[in-house]
């Protein structure tokens, strides 16, 4: 089933995100299966990232839970908010 997981930033941590970026994108480029969509929520500014959005088919909350966990930005301190929803898709006819 497909959850989102909606991540924030925690205030002023632009150099923690870019410190940890490589090792975000290596463990992202690792757990591609299934991933329907992913990447950065920017400030009003439209250059500042904020956050992160990942829209991923897993089989169970567990293992959604488990996901970000390992996560490296999670891991590493930088989110101040983690909030993890089953999601439902659909296309506009």
């Amino acid at each position: 089933m497909l959850f989102a997981i909606y991540m924030l930033d925690k205030p002023d941590s632009e150099e923690l995100r870019a410190q940890i970026g490589k090792s975000h994108a290596a463990y992202m480029a690792e757990n591609e299966n299934g991933m329907r969509m992913g990447g950065p929520l920017y400030a009003d500014d439209h250059k500042t990232m904020i956050g992160s959005v990942v829209i991923k088919n897993f089989d169970d909350r567990s293992a959604a839970e488990k996901f970000i966990s390992d996560e490296p930005y999670n891991k590493a301190g930088l989110f101040e908010t983690v909030l993890i929803n089953p999601f439902g898709a659909f296309v506009d006819k």
